[in-house]
């Protein structure tokens, strides 16, 4: 089987998740680094992690990687890289990129300099002098890091996040890749029932609910590699089937609450085409009127920061809310997604555990408490 080596780029703070769930789909050589996770296997290796991966922004075929301090040896390193086993005598290559602390700083300039190496290769292999670029995307992505070069296929199109069940969101939206990560640490995909008083649009409760499912993220979008000539479509009916089978029937429940009851006919919109629907209830509610009631429960909140929606002094009210009535009790715990340094102190109690994560370029961190 023909191996190839990918990358997968992904959130600060889970890289890990990521590179435990690559394994699970038998991804090779798992190397997480910081914000992306590196691994190697066949094309079906690649399309499944497309479909399947809840935590990974996006898949690219790692082209090669080579040191250049001149324009001269970025051209002939680029040349040297195989890019007809992808992209076709009909196919568009855009590039872009990015270099930081490197001889070569100019962006344009290396963005030139890749395509006419591309440009070049594909002229010798394929004997023509003009590339048409109509048909599908392969999109290059060049990085440069203190002179060390990488070279990227982008196989994914619109990034992994976007699942296709939030077409509209609420105010404050958290990123469905973020959520799924929450969901991942808290274990709330094996909870009965999952609470959001702060719900929005549900990105968190739809996560959950697909997770305890095993829907995969990915099972009803499509990703620029579909339209590729060098991958055969057998490969992804074969991946999509695969993941439909993987689902399954779960005692499974969630509930979301929010004081604008607008915003609650996103989540049930969001759910329907997330195919979810059925476990999920809302009720339009005040976070100060919420009550862990039965036996066990998990619950997740991604409350406004004060840099977004509120003012800080109105969030800081807002945490002192959620720490009288997030109480403990016997089978409940309770997760926050929170950038505030102060968040224990204005909660009213030390988190039984924190995990740093990032939402977007905001450093937050998740405070968990079980006890």
């Amino acid at each position: 089987m023909e191996k190839f080596e990918y990358c997968a780029p992904c959130l600060f703070g889970i890289e890990g998740i990521l590179g435990d769930e690559l394994r699970r789909m038998g991804a090779e050589d798992v190397r997480p680094e910081n914000g992306r996770v590196l691994f190697s296997g066949g094309l079906n290796t690649m399309v499944r992690a497309n479909i399947g991966s809840r935590y990974a922004e996006r898949i690219q075929i790692l082209m090669g990687r080579f040191t250049a301090m001149s324009f001269e040896e970025l051209f002939q390193g680029v040349k040297a890289l195989p890019w007809e086993r992808f992209i076709s005598r009909q196919d568009a290559f855009p590039v872009k990129g990015w270099s930081l602390n490197s001889q070569l700083h100019s962006v344009p300039d290396c963005q030139a300099i890749v395509k006419k190496a591309v440009v070049e290769r594909l002229k010798n292999v394929y004997g023509i002098q003009w590339f048409d670029e109509c048909d599908g995307k392969c999109q290059i992505q060049f990085t440069i890091m203190k002179d060390e070069v990488t070279l990227l296929l982008d196989t994914s199109g619109v990034g992994l996040h976007k699942r296709g069940y939030r077409a509209v969101a609420g105010g404050a939206p958290i990123k469905e890749t973020l959520a799924a990560a929450i969901v991942d640490v808290t274990r709330a995909r094996r909870a009965r029932l999952v609470c959001d008083p702060c719900c929005g649009s549900g990105t968190l409760l739809i996560e959950a609910a697909m997770a305890a499912r095993g829907i995969a993220p990915g099972v009803r979008r499509t990703f620029s590699a579909m339209y590729w000539d060098s991958i055969p479509s057998e490969v992804w009916k074969e991946e999509r089937q695969l993941a439909r089978e993987r689902q399954r029937e779960v005692e499974f429940a969630a509930w979301g609450g929010d004081i604008d009851p607008a915003v609650l006919s996103l989540v049930a919109d969001n759910a329907a085409k997330a195919n979810v629907a059925d476990c999920i209830t809302t009720t339009p509610a005040d976070i100060k009127d919420f009550r862990p009631e039965g036996e066990s429960g998990t619950v997740l909140c991604n409350p406004p920061y004060g840099e977004r929606l509120l003012d800080v002094k109105a969030a800081e009210e807002l945490y002192k809310v959620m720490g009288k009535v997030f109480v403990p009790k016997p089978g409940w715990s309770y997760a926050i997604i929170s950038p505030h340094e102060q968040f224990e102190t204005l909660f009213g109690r030390p988190a039984d555990k924190r995990r740093k994560l990032y939402n977007g370029m905001l450093k937050c961190q998740l405070y968990m408490y079980y006890k």
